[in-house]
């Protein structure tokens, strides 16, 4: 091991009680977003800022998405740069200030917003998600900064608002109204991992949730003939819909399962009472396709198996989307991927794989916009769950993989600008 990497590694191992130390001010200061009756998450932004301050990281740059709900009417997200030996690319880290209500607070074993140490592990209400990856990137850039150190390419740690409930005030208002990414840029998002660290999540099937509504004409039920029985064209509906699985038989490796899903899920209720046909049946899709088909081919197919259902029990069959997310992939043959896997291998000593999943994640939005994006972190998933914890291994450990990614940086960009000069 050269004598940097070895000296800003042992500086990660050495930091460990301030590491637990900001855990603890995160934690105390909770981040709801006005849908679960939170304030967002300008208390917490301002405390890390404050945090930053403290510590001599460079001064953050801020931005603010307009939300009246929220405090002070806005949703902040802050940007805290390291300049790079190269200034041909960025490297980012994003991770998210919001976390979800603790739910039910009698399945805790503590006080969610107060900060708990046991034997090897942080507990309480958002130190996994997504505070680990969060502090993680932190103590990364502090000790480079401390050491004197440039990383490979320059750093830049973004930490944004509303991940929780659609990123609508965070990565996708940041994309949309400000210009922050280049075009070579690449970024990690600890956001999203298994226990051993094995699994580089670098493509999501398109999500599409649909509602159908099939109305006919309601009448007596003993008189079936005076009426047009929704329920039963309905029913047909969903049958019919699962020759989507024939028509879309691709498989994708990168994925479990492999190929795309057509399932039917929720189903409202229509009349009331036994004695009468419904003249209305709703139900919706959950959908989660393959990233290589594109979603206009199914939209098609779907139209002429309503078409059809339509004509031979003359109803009349209304299609809405309810959520749709369709997402690029990055690259299996990325430079930074093969960066992800060299450092995983040097800290960990396992042979990470790229993997594709069926959920949607931010990585979604950043990939659209053709940026390398890859979802990554050594976690137990205890997210959303009660008691969420973080283990102090993966604290550490995912701090040295971040470290060595800033080191590294991505391959076959050798321009390099001149180290300044201290002070």
């Amino acid at each position: 091991m050269d004598e940097t990497l070895q000296t800003i590694l042992s500086a990660i191992s050495n930091s460990l009680d301030d590491m637990i130390d900001l855990q603890r001010r995160l934690t105390a200061v909770p981040a709801l977003s006005p849908e679960s009756g939170g304030e967002g998450e300008m208390k917490k932004a301002l405390e890390l800022a404050s945090w930053l301050r403290e510590k001599g990281f460079p001064e953050p740059e801020w931005y603010f998405a307009p939300d009246d709900r929220a405090a002070e009417g806005k949703r902040p997200s802050l940007v805290v740069t390291l300049p790079g030996r190269s200034d041909k690319r960025n490297f980012w880290i994003m991770s998210h200030l919001d976390v979800v209500p603790p739910g039910e607070e009698g399945l805790w074993k503590s006080d969610p917003f107060t900060l708990k140490v046991e034997s090897d592990r942080l507990i309480g209400r958002g130190v996994e998600d997504n505070q680990q990856g969060m502090v993680c990137s932190i103590f990364a850039v502090k000790a480079l900064l401390e050491a004197g150190i440039m990383p490979a390419d320059t750093v830049k740690l973004l930490f944004v608002a509303d991940e929780e409930n659609g990123s609508v005030y965070g990565i996708q208002y940041l994309l949309a109204k400000e210009n922050l990414f280049g075009a070579r840029d690449y970024v990690l998002v600890p956001d999203g991992g298994d226990p051993e660290g094995a699994t580089l999540e670098i493509a999501e099937k398109s999500t599409l949730w649909l509602k159908f509504c099939v109305s006919g004409k309601q009448c007596h039920a003993s008189r079936p003939d005076q009426g047009v029985n929704a329920f039963v064209a309905g029913s047909a509906l969903v049958c019919a819909l699962e020759k989507l699985k024939d028509l879309y038989p691709q498989q994708n490796s990168l994925f479990d399962p492999p190929g795309s899903t057509f399932v039917p899920t929720k189903k409202e209720a229509n009349v009331p009472n036994i004695n009468t046909l419904p003249g209305e049946d709703v139900f919706y899709l959950d959908s989660r396709i393959l990233p290589e088909i594109p979603l206009a081919e199914v939209f098609r197919s779907m139209d002429e198996i309503q078409e059809r259902i339509e004509k031979h029990y003359g109803v009349t069959i209304r299609r809405s989307e309810v959520q749709r997310t369709e997402s690029k992939a990055t690259p299996e043959d990325s430079g930074f991927l093969e960066v992800m896997k060299k450092v995983i291998l040097q800290e960990y000593g396992i042979q990470a794989r790229p993997v594709g999943i069926g959920g949607g994640t931010v990585g979604a939005y950043l990939r659209n916009y053709d940026l390398e994006t890859v979802v990554w972190s050594r976690i137990d998933e205890t997210a959303h769950m009660p008691n969420e914890y973080c283990k102090i291994d993966n604290l550490l450990g995912d701090c040295r993989i971040m470290a060595r990614l800033m080191l590294q940086g991505y391959p076959g960009i050798p321009e390099e600008r001149k180290q300044p000069s201290p002070g």
